[in-house]
């Protein structure tokens, strides 16, 4: 992000505050610009007026994030990378702080080609869910600092490059997707990876294959074979794992009965619940909660 190539904007938001992001594809001087955006304090909320992409990170409390029909809850330690989206929307809760870097495509791929050296069929980040490293975290903060202090270039490149970092693990799930070239098997595991987030924010609800594999641009059948090909196990497998880390914090930090966090988490039938649980973690779900409290 260094020579002028791509312009750096940074917008502050505070309690209650509000903002509704004009990310436009240039700056007033014709650059190329990318936004961002430090949230402080309960109700602060950040609204895109246009079709942008971005990098999410909490440092504390809950992030709120919608868009394309969904709903995300961020918590501190993860980070998502979220695709073009023009009904972006992104709420504090509780006494939060959070960061994120949104742009338009052209200034992203202005950055991942030009000054970070991806190659051009790599210019987009992936959606997806990470977890958030000390690397990652201390980046993140870095960023929000730089942005109050008004130079946030090198803090910038620094946390776009540990994501870079990051999404270098699907090399091996992009290989296993069907297509003849690379920029095919790509678009699919991009696809892939749609449907994927999905499943691990709405795992709770009753979700079949048929609208998973819409999302897709599947049929079913199809859909199933490459997201098991990406991923190595089934839309279903996946989902019941989801479910159960879902189970598994609610245990941690609900007070809900184990039979409601078993219907909170997508499970109808109780005795299927402990099962795979145990199977899962080697451990029941009353002995987890146990645990759990003994540490409060």
């Amino acid at each position: 992000m260094s020579g002028g190539r791509v312009h750096i904007v940074n917008q502050l938001l505070g309690h209650g505050a509000s903002l509704d992001l004009n990310a436009k594809a240039t700056n007033a001087s014709g650059e190329l610009a990318l936004s961002v955006v430090v949230g402080g304090g309960r109700g602060c909320v950040l609204k895109a007026d246009a079709p942008v992409a971005g990098i999410w990170v909490p440092l504390r409390g809950r992030l709120q994030l919608g868009g394309g029909g969904s709903e995300a809850l961020l918590v501190p330690g993860e980070a998502r990378v979220t695709e073009v989206d023009t009904r972006l929307h992104a709420v504090g809760r509780g006494n939060a702080v959070w960061v994120a870097l949104l742009g338009t495509l052209p200034a992203w791929r202005q950055v991942l080609t030009s000054q970070l050296g991806l190659p051009s069929l790599d210019a987009i980040l992936l959606p997806a869910r990470h977890a958030a490293d000390r690397e990652l975290r201390r980046g993140a903060l870095a960023l929000a600092r730089a942005a109050q202090d008004g130079d946030a270039v090198t803090a910038c490149e620094a946390l776009v490059e540990r994501i870079i970092a990051l999404q270098a693990g699907f090399a091996t799930a992009i290989a296993r997707c069907p297509g003849r070239t690379y920029a095919q098997r790509r678009q699919v595991f991009m696809r892939l990876q749609r449907v994927r987030n999905y499943l691990a924010t709405n795992c709770h609800l009753d979700i079949d294959n048929e609208s998973l594999a819409r999302m897709a641009n599947y049929s079913p059948w199809h859909f199933i074979r490459a997201f098991r090909a990406a991923y190595e196990e089934t839309p279903h497998a996946f989902l019941v794992r989801q479910r159960l880390e879902r189970a598994r914090r609610l245990l941690r930090a609900s007070p809900l009965a184990i039979a409601e966090i078993a219907l909170e988490s997508g499970f109808e039938n109780r005795s299927a619940f402990s099962r795979l649980f145990r199977q899962r973690f080697g451990t029941t779900a009353g002995a987890l909660r146990r645990e759990a409290g003994g540490r409060c």
